[in-house]
Parts: C-alpha cells; sequence; structure tokens
C-alpha cells in the first residue's frame, strides 16, 4: 500500500493508470470474498482507501490547475 506522499509524487497520468489497476483489483477481491477464496478481508478495505486517496489527489491537482 502506498503512503499519501508517494500518491502526491505521481503525476496525472501515472495516477489514473494506478486507480484503473486498483479499481480492476477492487473487482477481484470482493468476487474472491463473495465465494470465499478471499484470505485477507483487510485488503478490500485497503483497497478502497488507496482508490480514495488517488482520487483525492487528483482532484487536488485538478484544483491546482484552475487556480
Amino acid at each position: 500500500m502506498m503512503n499519501i506522499n508517494d500518491i502526491r509524487a505521481m503525476s496525472a497520468s501515472e495516477l489514473s493508470k494506478k486507480l484503473k489497476e486498483d479499481k480492476e483489483e477492487l473487482f477481484h477481491l470482493r468476487f474472491q470474498h463473495s465465494i470465499n477464496q478471499l484470505d485477507n478481508p483487510m485488503r478490500l478495505v485497503e483497497t478502497k482507501k488507496e482508490i480514495a486517496r488517488i482520487l483525492t489527489v487528483l482532484r487536488e491537482k485538478e484544483l491546482k490547475e484552475n487556480a
């Protein structure tokens, strides 16, 4: 899991790519969880939080551009 400073250091295109990867991972984790094959259910929570962090940083960058 990445911390917020690592995420802020990424460019917007890198963030978009990472966001897409994390959303795909979340989909697969949810599927595994639904059929009881997920070893670590906390991975779902961590992935959701990372997606939220990426979206937050993307929004910060967007607001900084428009200011």
